[in-house]
């Protein structure tokens, strides 16, 4: 029998203010509809839920990718999201996430942030903007030519990268609230689902094999 590439799927758009998550709540379903017909076998946390970090720190263990939504409030993940980070990877410390931060005390002057058990697991992301792409990639705009993922996301990529997991490449929606037309959010919809397809199905038999 063919053994299934495992997905673990977190949806990051929190309901605050007047953010609904809805867009987000969106994304997630064209990724679930996307992989489950490759026969995939998927899980989905919503943060806005009550969760067990024990729980969820299986999730991160049990998956082979773990994909990441969320818009981004203020330069940064939505403050349930990060709750729900902090939680998760305090449960995972010595339990499938990471170790240590990889220095040892004969030299700690070396090798930090190679303590973590994910190696030969992958994460993938998409953010949601209000800012529109021009904002990053033209001379004199405010992100100074500093794209989504070497800019705002450094960090986070970085987070992952501590644990020991490799970047699938991400995918960001730009001007979602001053331009969110149909057109623009079915153009998105046809754009996303041909890349995470390109991404996913790509690296099927190199994660199964």
């Amino acid at each position: 029998m063919k053994k299934s590439m495992k997905i673990f799927i977190i949806n990051g758009g929190q309901k605050f203010a007047h953010s609904g998550g809805s867009f987000n709540n969106t994304i997630t379903e064209w990724t679930k509809e996307t992989l489950d017909k490759q026969g995939f076998e998927i899980k989905i946390t919503n943060i806005n839920d009550d969760f067990n970090p024990v729980d969820e720190a299986e999730n991160f263990k049990w998956a082979d990718v773990v994909i990441y939504h969320f818009p981004v409030w203020w330069f940064q993940v939505p403050n349930r999201l990060k709750f729900y980070i902090d939680e998760v990877f305090t449960a995972g410390h010595n339990n499938g996430i990471y170790k240590s931060d990889g220095r040892s005390r004969v030299n700690p002057a070396i090798n930090y942030g190679t303590g973590g058990l994910m190696h030969g697991k992958q994460y993938f992301v998409t953010t949601s903007w209000n800012a529109p792409e021009t904002a990053f990639t033209l001379e004199g705009e405010f992100f100074d030519q500093h794209s989504v993922d070497e800019g705002v996301l450094f960090g986070f990529h970085r987070m992952n990268a501590f644990t020991g997991m490799k970047s699938l490449g991400s995918f960001h929606f730009h001007d979602m609230e001053k331009q969110a037309t149909q057109e623009r959010i079915d153009n998105y919809e046809k754009e996303y689902k041909n890349y995470l397809k390109s991404v996913f199905f790509s690296v099927e038999s190199e994660i199964l094999n």
